[in-house]
């Protein structure tokens, strides 16, 4: 791929509440899959009042995010040294490898967060308070 360019609104919304491999239960789009990008994930996240991406780590991956809409609180740092932020839009936030983080959203509407990884690979999240520095 030299280049390529898709609008949102062209990205299957998927309900990952259907997919039982796949938690959590949010909607999401996966702009990389549809950018063909192999070196970076990208993804929107659609986060309902209340709900979260829990706290965990990723073994290889740093991450990225901006919240486009909404209010949260975010989690953030290593087990046992970590901080929680409120935040909304316009703000962005990172984790390197092995660094805990999650966010919830604390406000009353659905709240939408871009979120970017790199290297793309299959890094399922781990738990923080099992890793071993």
């Amino acid at each position: 791929m030299e280049y390529e360019c898709v609008h949102e609104d062209d990205v299957p919304r998927v309900d990952l509440s259907e997919n039982d491999d796949m938690p959590p239960d949010h909607d999401m789009r996966s702009i990389n899959e549809a950018l063909g990008l192999e070196n970076v994930r990208a993804k929107v996240w659609y986060i309902e009042p209340g709900d979260e991406i829990g706290y965990h780590a990723h073994s290889e991956q740093e991450e990225v995010f901006y919240i486009l809409e909404g209010t949260f609180s975010l989690k953030l740092g290593r087990s046992g040294e970590t901080e929680t932020v409120e935040a909304e839009h316009g703000t962005w936030w990172a984790a390197e490898p092995m660094v805990g983080h999650g966010h919830r959203n604390v406000g009353d509407e659905t709240g939408i967060v871009l979120a970017f990884g790199a290297p793309a690979v299959d890094d399922p999240g781990l738990n923080p308070h099992q890793l071993d520095e």
